[in-house]
């Protein structure tokens, strides 16, 4: 990756051309402009996520002391958390814009990945962790990690071969992973996907073949005991493609530990994060 330097402003100029020809429309907030700008807030929050930061208030200090000259008018913490959230519809809207003039992949791939939000052991009740209409924070299971945890799921549509997120979307933590690969494919039409065994249903996957979709699973245990290694081996190293996506959103990206309070701010940051994902997916930082 470029110096930190270099970085702040390939990406400044990346979203503030953006903003300014209207490719992605910010909604207006009442009152007076703003000293800092939402290019500069966007910038920010993209460099922090490039960067894995894990704390705001901690990269916001650390921009106070070594970028002063670059962003005068930096607001308060608060104040910059409130902006980057009203500002998470931006993030999703330029990276469609950035992935508009690519082509989608033949083969794509569908997974989940858990979001947790509080260690189990803390839920007392009801809490305010909801979003839109019914989601709501709950126990799932977390296969990758087996263990059970309190939160949501992120769900994720990729292309086999780039790797790049093509859809996503927050669910709740016990969900029925074929709807979920059902509303990242609402308006999709892949020539195939490769699943894991989660989605494995006979009835399910002859639906995708009727609408001219081939579905495979990566192979179980058992199958994997029975096929030979030339045979078994490709098609492991291809599932593990979304698997590597995962680990880069929730471990490199820092998403794993987003330590946001409440759905907005869980939203935004994973908004954000995979617009930075995006951005190096696609070479741009």
């Amino acid at each position: 990756m470029m110096p930190v330097s270099d970085l702040f402003v390939h990406v400044y100029v990346l979203v503030d051309d953006s903003l300014a020809n209207g490719t992605v429309p910010v909604p207006r907030r009442p009152g007076p402009a703003p000293a800092c700008t939402d290019a500069e807030v966007l910038t920010i929050a993209l460099v922090r996520h490039l960067l894995a930061r894990p704390s705001e208030r901690g990269f916001l200090a650390e921009v106070r002391r070594d970028w002063p000259g670059y962003f005068p008018a930096l607001p308060a913490q608060s104040e910059f958390n409130r902006r980057v959230r009203w500002l998470w519809g931006a993030c999703e809207l330029l990276r469609q814009r950035l992935l508009e003039a690519l082509p989608e992949d033949g083969w794509q791939q569908v997974d989940t990945t858990a979001l947790p939000v509080k260690h189990p052991s803390r839920v007392r009740g009801p809490d305010a962790w909801h979003g839109p209409g019914s989601l709501h924070a709950g126990f799932g299971w977390d296969a990758a990690h087996r263990e059970w945890f309190y939160g949501f799921r992120l769900g994720l549509r990729t292309d086999l071969g780039s790797r790049l997120v093509r859809g996503w979307e927050i669910v709740p933590a016990a969900v029925d992973e074929r709807a979920v690969a059902d509303d990242l494919l609402d308006r999709a039409r892949p020539t195939g996907l490769l699943l894991d065994r989660g989605f494995l249903r006979r009835s399910w996957a002859a639906e995708y073949e009727r609408r001219g979709t081939h579905v495979v699973y990566a192979h179980g245990k058992a199958d994997r005991r029975r096929l030979p290694t030339a045979v078994r081996r490709p098609v492991a190293r291809l599932r593990n493609r979304i698997e590597t996506t995962i680990g880069e959103l929730t471990d490199r990206l820092g998403l794993a530990a987003h330590r946001a309070r409440t759905f907005w701010g869980l939203l935004t940051r994973v908004a954000s994060t995979i617009l930075a994902h995006t951005l190096l997916r696609r070479g741009l930082v």
